[in-house]
């Protein structure tokens, strides 16, 4: 069996980890990275702390518009293709990197595997809704995360080759949070103690890229009762320097450097609580038991939010306030998202999709919707 990963931002760098480790005890990868992140904060230092192979291509394409930034991955990826001629193109989530994939992949023969299908925050201003919903029609084998994500596609007509086999995104967590607490000094180095602090991310364009919705989201933040540590995404802290208010962020928050999947791991699990506006982030803190505050009105995730670990707020200066300056509450812990092993049930169905006599690595998830 040979699979041709494809992989561009730092979401898909943490799940190719876990998936790529299993997929080359068994069969030949090709990993291509689309260059969609590029910086070494937001790229470099995730295939060295996760011990990701080396990309076999890197296709360079960086920051452009969403149209000629994807554009150019098709005209990039199209002759990789043609040169290694996989069985499977593997593609992971919602990215520009991921539609140019399912665009190529559906053109040339074949099969196309998308991990986290079937999620919708149906919200079509959000690129990556679009992306993701383009992905999924287009794939032969959707690897949906959720039963949630599962329905979804069968109320769009999606049921051939779907199969839920838990997220894994779980899997890296899993992995992750113990490595992070064996290596990760960024506690000691930044001198915060645990549950003394919030975390906050903020990278949407739709936040970023608007003033007003900004500068809502800094006043909010600087509203809370404990310190806010804020990594800032280059595109952050560009457009904090263009609306001229960086100086207000330095001033209110903890402004620091983008951080390494390590280091973020380990300050996600020590906060209080985290705001965000990530949809990765928001599971994440989901599986580390933090409470989330989304800076935005909807959520692929759902579950974490009919959990209680997990509250829409807009970017909306009181509510952001009001969330932030609330006690937490004892909530449930469910386990939506599989039971840590989709890494190896999704390989075991991509061995099946290639050879039909292959049995699968791992069991179906008990309610049966894995078939």
């Amino acid at each position: 069996m040979k699979v041709c990963s494809v992989v561009g931002a730092r979401p898909q760098f943490v799940k190719a980890a876990v998936v790529s480790r299993e997929l080359r005890a068994v069969g030949k990868e090709v990993l291509v990275h689309t260059g969609q992140h590029y910086d070494e904060e937001l790229s470099d230092v995730f295939f060295d702390e996760l011990e990701i192979p080396e990309p076999d291509y890197n296709l360079g394409v960086e920051s452009d518009t969403h149209g000629r930034q994807t554009a150019a991955m098709i005209a990039s990826l199209e002759p990789v293709l043609e040169e290694t001629d996989p069985d499977v193109l593997l593609l992971y989530g919602d990215t520009n990197s991921t539609l140019a994939g399912a665009v190529v992949g559906s053109k040339r023969d074949v099969s196309v595997a998308h991990v986290e299908a079937g999620l919708r925050s149906y919200n079509r201003d959000m690129p990556e809704e679009t992306n993701r919903v383009l992905t999924d029609h287009v794939s032969d084998l959707c690897f949906a995360p959720s039963e949630a994500a599962v329905e979804n596609l069968a109320v769009e007509g999606i049921d051939d080759g779907v199969h839920w086999t838990g997220d894994v995104m779980y899997d890296a967590i899993l992995e992750a949070r113990t490595r992070a607490h064996d290596r990760s000094t960024i506690l000691e180095d930044l001198e915060l103690t645990p549950d003394e602090f919030v975390l906050a991310t903020v990278h949407r364009a739709s936040n970023t890229d608007d003033r007003s919705n900004l500068e809502s989201i800094l006043d909010g933040l600087a509203s809370s009762p404990l310190p806010v540590v804020f990594p800032a995404h280059p595109r952050t802290i560009a457009r904090l320097e263009e609306y001229d208010l960086r100086d207000r962020a330095e001033d209110d928050l903890r402004l620091i450097d983008s951080q390494g999947y390590l280091d973020f791991v380990r300050l996600l699990d020590a906060a209080e609580r985290v705001a965000t506006d990530s949809g990765g982030v928001q599971k994440e803190a989901f599986f580390l038991e933090t409470p989330c505050v989304t800076l935005r009105g909807e959520t692929e995730w759902t579950e974490t939010v009919e959990a209680g670990w997990n509250e829409l707020v807009d970017p909306d200066e009181d509510r952001i306030r009001d969330a932030l300056e609330r006690e937490r509450g004892v909530h449930s812990t469910p386990q939506p998202y599989g039971d840590g092993v989709a890494s190896r049930r999704i390989v075991g169905l991509l061995q099946q999709a290639v050879d039909d006599g292959a049995s699968p690595a791992v069991e179906p998830l008990p309610n049966g919707l894995a078939d």
